[in-house]
């Protein structure tokens, strides 16, 4: 038994080195350890073998199969590497050398149209002298209601369907900010007016999905405060910023609206560019859309952001741009925006 031992371990030991493929590893280790292999050969003849004898030839047969095992997985190994490094070879692209890329059937990658329109909003306040400020999605009730005049019992928090998330008994309770405003509140508490900033970011609120609506959308909102602000200031503003973003004179209206953080509130409305005023189903059938929440800032709220509201007053606004960013191209669909179809935003963009 040990002879025959020995003479499977050098027959292994001169084959080992001739397989160059995977398959062929494959058919040596069934050769030696497969059902019909050499060293299964032996079992037969281990069990006619006394119980000494099975105790001292047994573990060698164990230990010989094992060892082939192993090496044949180092083989396999090997040939793997092997075969890796041949195509890394064949399909290598030197960085530095340009003739060795080429462009065809390349694309260039784009900015999404959201990104575009807040990049454009951006640039136009703060070439009139606005901050941009930013904020976590995950806020506090102080920041999200309290700060803004909404109490717990305040009924426009009904308004809102809301993302809580879930705390234990006495732990603080945690929401999905439902609008920028609450960059507004940490803008007041970390400075001294006079100042002016913007807010951009995503908010999120548990609405049902159709053309115009989305349970996350973006908005940008705004806030100036100063000595002696007026409504007039506040309309030169807004005119402003929309004739820089259409490019051309828009036409909105102003009418009153009730918002808990601004004394007065109005909603201005832009007519709407899809259906040039006849009524879709991104105005409602109406003719405008409602695009720029907007008013003289509540006392409350100024005093919740540390500001005396004797010396100091202000306005704010809050900009929808999903809604801006579909009346600047025409998108009918706000589901069209938060899709992830390639065709569709190639328009945008130089892909």
């Amino acid at each position: 038994m040990k002879e025959k031992l020995a003479e499977i371990r050098a027959l292994f030991e001169s084959e080992k080195a001739l397989p160059t493929t995977e398959a062929q590893v494959l058919d040596l280790k069934s050769k030696f350890t497969g059902k019909k292999g050499l060293l299964n050969s032996l079992m037969g003849e281990l069990r006619t073998l006394d119980l000494e004898e099975k105790r001292k030839f047994g573990p060698l047969l164990n230990e010989v199969k094992s060892e082939i095992f192993n090496e044949c997985d180092h083989l396999l190994n090997d040939i793997t590497i092997k075969q890796i490094n041949q195509k890394l070879e064949s399909n290598s692209i030197d960085i530095f050398d340009l003739d060795s890329v080429s462009s065809k059937g390349q694309k260039s990658g784009g900015l999404h149209p959201i990104t575009v329109i807040q990049d454009k909003i951006e640039d136009i306040f703060i070439s009139m002298g606005f901050d941009v400020l930013d904020g976590p999605h995950i806020e506090d009730e102080f920041h999200n209601f309290e700060a803004l005049n909404i109490p717990s019992d305040h009924p426009a928090r009904d308004m809102q369907d809301t993302f809580w998330f879930k705390t234990s008994e006495g732990e603080q309770k945690r929401l999905l900010r439902t609008h920028t405003s609450t960059i507004q509140v940490r803008g007041m508490l970390e400075r001294k007016p006079p100042f002016r900033f913007i807010a951009p970011g995503k908010v999120f609120r548990c609405e049902r999905t159709d053309a115009s609506h989305e349970m996350m959308f973006h908005q940008l909102e705004g806030m100036f405060v100063d000595k002696d602000v007026t409504v007039g200031n506040l309309i030169y503003f807004m005119e402003t910023l929309l004739t820089e973003i259409f490019e051309k004179k828009v036409e909105v209206r102003l009418r009153p609206g009730f918002f808990p953080f601004v004394e007065p509130g109005f909603e201005l409305d832009i007519k709407c560019l899809i259906c040039s005023g006849k009524g879709c189903s991104v105005c409602k059938k109406v003719g405008w859309v409602e695009l720029l929440p907007c008013g003289m800032v509540h006392p409350n709220v100024l005093e919740s952001g540390g500001i005396d509201s004797s010396k100091y007053n202000g306005f704010a606004f809050g900009l929808g741009l999903d809604r801006l960013v579909m009346m600047k191209y025409g998108i009918n669909d706000i589901r069209h925006i938060h899709g992830g179809d390639l065709r569709f935003f190639r328009q945008f963009s130089q892909y």
